[in-house]
């Protein structure tokens, strides 16, 4: 679907066209949908908003000269809100890049729907892709990005992974690693990520692992701490909401630093000191802590919990026992993850977004 044209001049509408370049956007209609909307205080994100970030993140696109924005298409309305305002765009509009909606056989409203959009998106040639979701969409988006960087725009529940940005801000900083402004290796990093074994099961966790006595998955939401026993962190900021903030309030952690956390809990009155952490939107618990420490790289740690479920970034999915022990490896073969305070800061530094319009030719009487 072809929106408008590229021709502008330098300094009137955007940055020049960057030849070939390709922008995708994945907004998943689900996200900030489940439990804890009933046993925490969470918001709820709607679907409209969803749309208007979309609109703003192509917008963003187009001033930085991206040539071709590929978007997710959706049942609920998200990519419908996009088309509306396409239709609704005049000659007068401004220019946009040409956009295309990514058709799939089958919509299954699961993570199965990332997962092949972000496949399709890579195939095509997308220079980065803005996820709009939670911890969830960004781990099924990461099992097929490769090398293409992801930039997770937060619309979840507890959203470790995900960051806050506007959204016309983060487009621009997106658009700028699309058209090749600036380069990839110095305006993102690879993620580390924690590997989960039981048995012949596998589960990648973006940002926390953690090990409950709980025997069934259910509702798959963690949200009892007394039930919580081993924590493993690939990260730990102290300002996050969600698990990982147990340990960022114990030993903080960047995203970026070589080691990850593992904190053992412990409960009420047995435990050597307690931390207050927003384990979940409105829940600040007090949290027994036995003992915090570093988790290095490539050291496989055997889970001393002899039966229970493993949750990985914040949903239950593994249920092991004696029989089926578990093990957490942190490794530094994530996905690449888009740096927008990095980018920016490069656009800045050597005057990216800085033009100059030719001056309009003076008329000779």
């Amino acid at each position: 679907m072809n929106v408008g044209s590229h021709s502008r001049a330098p300094g009137v509408s955007g940055l020049p066209a960057g030849p070939g370049s390709v922008l995708g956007i994945v907004a998943n209609p689900m996200s900030g949908r489940d439990i804890r909307r009933l046993v925490a205080q969470a918001s709820v994100f709607p679907n409209a908003e969803k749309t208007n970030m979309a609109l703003r993140l192509i917008s963003a696109a187009a001033a930085t000269g991206v040539e071709r924005v590929l978007m997710s298409t959706d049942a609920m309305g998200v990519a419908g809100g996009v088309v509306r305002a396409r239709d609704k765009r005049t000659a007068g509009s401004g220019p946009w890049p040409e956009l295309e909606f990514i058709e799939l056989d089958e919509l299954t409203g699961t993570a199965d729907d990332t997962r092949a959009l972000v496949r399709a998106m890579r195939k095509q040639g997308a220079g980065a892709i803005v996820l709009l979701g939670g911890d969830g969409t960004v781990r099924a988006a990461a099992a097929e990005s490769g090398d293409v960087p992801l930039l997770p725009l937060s619309t979840g529940t507890n959203n470790a992974f995900p960051e806050m940005w506007e959204a016309t801000v983060a487009g621009t900083a997106a658009g700028l690693l699309a058209t090749g402004r600036v380069d990839v290796a110095e305006s993102s990093y690879r993620a580390k990520v924690l590997h989960v074994r039981a048995g012949g099961a596998h589960e990648v966790a973006l940002v926390d692992v953690c090990v409950s006595s709980v025997s069934h998955i259910g509702s798959r939401a963690l949200w009892k701490p007394d039930t919580l026993h081993e924590l493993y962190c690939a990260f730990a900021e102290p300002h996050a909401i969600g698990l990982s903030s147990i340990a960022g309030l114990l030993r903080p952690t960047s995203r970026t630093d070589p080691d990850g956390v593992v904190v053992r809990l412990a409960g009420p009155g047995v435990a050597e000191q307690s931390v207050l952490a927003p384990i979940a939107p409105g829940v600040i618990a007090p949290i027994g802590v036995r003992e915090v420490a570093a988790l290095p790289v490539d050291a496989p740690r055997a889970v001393a919990v002899r039966a229970g479920t493993v949750a990985v970034d914040g949903e239950r999915e593994i249920e092991f026992g004696p029989s089926r022990p578990v093990t957490v490896t942190l490794a530094a073969d994530g996905p690449r993850v888009l740096d927008v305070r990095g980018v920016l800061a490069a656009a800045a530094d050597r005057r990216l977004l800085i033009t100059h319009p030719e001056p309009r030719p003076t008329e000779v009487s």
